[in-house]
């Protein structure tokens, strides 16, 4: 089929792209990593999503993010390791490291989407920063710019957004660094320039525009944990049976399927129990959450 001009979209070059390196017999993404369903388009990932640094509505990131600066930018990366400093995405992410990773992103809100990233393993930034023998969990923390961030001017939250995982979780070969999707540079409205990964925990532990790591050896203190502890856990861990206080996670709505027709089960650690359900033998979840 010939495509004109109008049909060179982020997805076309993406699927064409994916087409191409399985025509050479090469694999566009590890199967174990990806998601069997087709990716959300590119116009519903940039325009549905939370980023309250930037207002509290589906398109306010979209909307209000194209004033933020991403160039220069570093991530200040500190605590028990060997080689701390400030690092580059360049430095942290290199283009001949950069794997496509085909992810389910499951919104603790109970809606969905299938995003394809570009990003490396968080496990081999922490590798080459020297992870020290007492670190025990990784804290990160996203830029704070009132200048660029229109909601920071405000006291809506507790600015800046800090997350964190334990040293297992953030060494976990899902766990990844993301500085783009469908084969492009980081959207502004979706993190940019490098955002944490984590698909199998509800989506706002996947931290945006990261500018510290820190490896420590005390969990630390998370935003939507410190303000509503009833509500969000630490772990946040995709859990059908485990209802928000709020309404149930049992299901959830696929973004673009349609409202009546996008709800579907919702699968325990969102479908990547196989790769992940060790890291958490012995524990309550329904406690843990």
């Amino acid at each position: 089929m010939k495509l004109s001009w109008s049909d060179v979209t982020p997805e076309a070059l993406f699927l064409n792209r994916r087409a191409f390196i399985a025509g050479l017999g090469v694999a566009a993404a590890a199967p174990a990593l990806a998601a069997a369903e087709e990716p959300n388009s590119f116009e519903q990932i940039t325009n549905y999503n939370n980023f309250y640094e930037f207002g509290f509505g589906k398109t306010d990131p979209a909307d209000n993010a194209g004033a933020l600066t991403t160039d220069p930018w570093a991530v200040e990366i500190g605590g028990l390791v060997d080689r701390p400093g400030s690092y580059s995405v360049a430095d942290l992410a290199p283009g001949n490291a950069v794997e496509e990773r085909i992810y389910r992103l499951r919104c603790v809100e109970a809606w969905s989407m299938v995003i394809p990233w570009l990003g490396v393993p968080l496990a081999s930034v922490l590798n080459k920063v020297g992870v020290q023998s007492g670190a025990k969990f990784v804290a990160f923390e996203t830029l704070y710019r009132p200048d660029e961030m229109p909601e920071q001017r405000r006291n809506s939250m507790d600015w800046p957004y800090r997350e964190g995982l334990r040293l297992d979780e953030a060494m976990h070969p899902l766990t990844i660094l993301a500085t783009g999707l469908y084969g492009k540079p980081m959207p502004n409205q979706n993190g940019a320039p490098i955002r944490l990964v984590v698909p199998w925990k509800y989506g706002f532990k996947s931290i945006k525009s990261i500018v510290k790591i820190t490896l420590t050896d005390r969990q630390p203190v998370t935003t939507w944990q410190a303000m509503q502890p009833r509500e969000y856990g630490f772990y946040a861990n995709v859990n059908p049976t485990v209802d928000h206080p709020r309404w149930s996670q049992a299901t959830e709505r696929r973004i673009g399927a349609g409202l009546l027709g996008g709800r579907q089960e919702t699968l325990m650690f969102n479908g990547y129990g196989d790769q992940v359900a060790q890291l958490y033998a012995g524990m309550d979840l329904a406690r843990d959450y």
